[in-house]
């Protein structure tokens, strides 16, 4: 069946329609990685949106369930070049095209990914509606309408309940769950932690309770200031306990201590993205996905500028002065992408180190 990408700016990108035939609308954002696409496909942070992979062929190694990074696919939509009708992996299990019709999502290949990459990048995001096209009909984008779509994501995609990844391990840290992604998990758990997940708007005190060494605020999707009544609790706990944010964990833990955030013109979303590491002069390659950022212009005194973004200058990565207290904006466990960052987990186990080391000294 032939489909179409319509724009809110009016352009119409014809393309044909994969997994399920139906209608699916949100921001269109796009992604420069050249693997990782079920990855992509299940990272909660993607939620309600439509993503254009750049990479002209999708789909050639299959799905399989040992790389999913959520329960089930958050996005709106999917668009590619081509998409791989003959997968050719010893893992796969199915098509790229039939998990999206499994997952009631649709899909549009056949399109000129290049163009709509370019528009995005000059104009900007931007809404838009993929549509089959059945019979005569004539869709223009007159006839849509095209309504925000950012509130209340983190409520669709944050955990019931407070559940344990894992029971034992050298230190307890508790992740606050925005759109947590499966390899932060499995990071935590690989370098020893036992770990609980919570609801994203969890108390202090329910927190306080399980009795952690460290938080972990998520990744996860939409506007970090649709979250703005956890930012109390966000810096009680940054004052009480080791923390690390990543992604939007990242733009939390910098509200809470004072700092504006706002709408980046295309977002960063790629397995490429350079960083410099200003305490060391290092340049990462780092694993991205997010549409917002801290502003530089409005940096509080309590936090310090650790990592810009090579590229455009833009914040990711900030520490809490006089805290045992940071964030990235970046993403260390990959999935998909480059691990040269992993070793900020360790600076989190250190971090949560000291502060054991501390306790210990105050009870003797």
């Amino acid at each position: 069946m032939q489909g179409r990408l319509i724009l809110e700016n009016g352009e119409i990108f014809e393309g044909t329609i994969i997994g399920r035939s139906r209608r699916g609308y949100g921001e269109v954002v796009f992604h420069t990685g050249m693997t990782g696409y079920q990855e992509i496909l299940t990272d909660p942070s993607y939620t309600g949106q439509i993503v254009v992979m750049t990479y002209p062929l999708i789909g050639n190694y299959g799905i399989n369930p040992a790389d999913f990074e959520s329960r089930k696919p958050w996005l709106s939509g999917f668009v590619t070049a081509e998409a791989c009708e003959e997968p050719s992996h010893w893992q796969s299990k199915q098509t790229l095209s039939d998990y999206l019709a499994e997952q009631d999502i649709v899909g549009l290949t056949g399109v000129d990914t290049r163009s709509i990459v370019r528009m995005i990048r000059d104009k900007g995001a931007m809404k838009g509606w993929i549509l089959p096209v059945t019979g005569n009909e004539s869709v223009e984008a007159g006839d849509l309408e095209f309504p925000e779509t950012e509130q209340g994501k983190v409520d669709l995609v944050t955990t019931p309940v407070v559940y344990e990844v894992s029971a034992t391990g050298n230190y307890h840290v508790v992740v606050m769950d925005f759109g947590v992604k499966t390899n932060i998990l499995r990071s935590l758990v690989q370098m020893g932690c036992r770990v609980t997940v919570v609801p994203a708007g969890t108390s202090f005190e329910v927190i306080r309770d399980l009795r952690p060494d460290g938080i972990l605020l998520s990744n996860g999707p939409g506007d970090p200031l649709d979250c703005a009544e956890i930012l109390p609790v966000i810096r009680k706990l940054a004052e009480t306990y080791p923390v690390m944010g990543i992604c939007l964990g990242h733009q939390l833990l910098s509200l809470a201590f004072g700092a504006q955030t706002g709408k980046m013109l295309f977002g960063h979303r790629g397995s490429n993205h350079p960083v410099k590491d200003l305490t060391t002069g290092r340049i990462w390659i780092t694993s991205q996905n997010h549409g917002y950022a801290v502003l530089g212009d409005h940096i509080p005194a309590a936090l310090e500028v650790t990592h810009v973004n090579v590229n455009d200058g833009t914040i990711e990565g900030v520490r809490v002065k006089g805290l045992p207290a940071f964030s990235v904006q970046f993403h260390p466990e990959a999935c998909p992408g480059p691990r040269d960052s992993e070793e900020l987990f360790e600076r989190f186990l250190q971090f949560m180190a000291q502060q054991e080391e501390r306790h210990l000294a105050y009870a003797t």
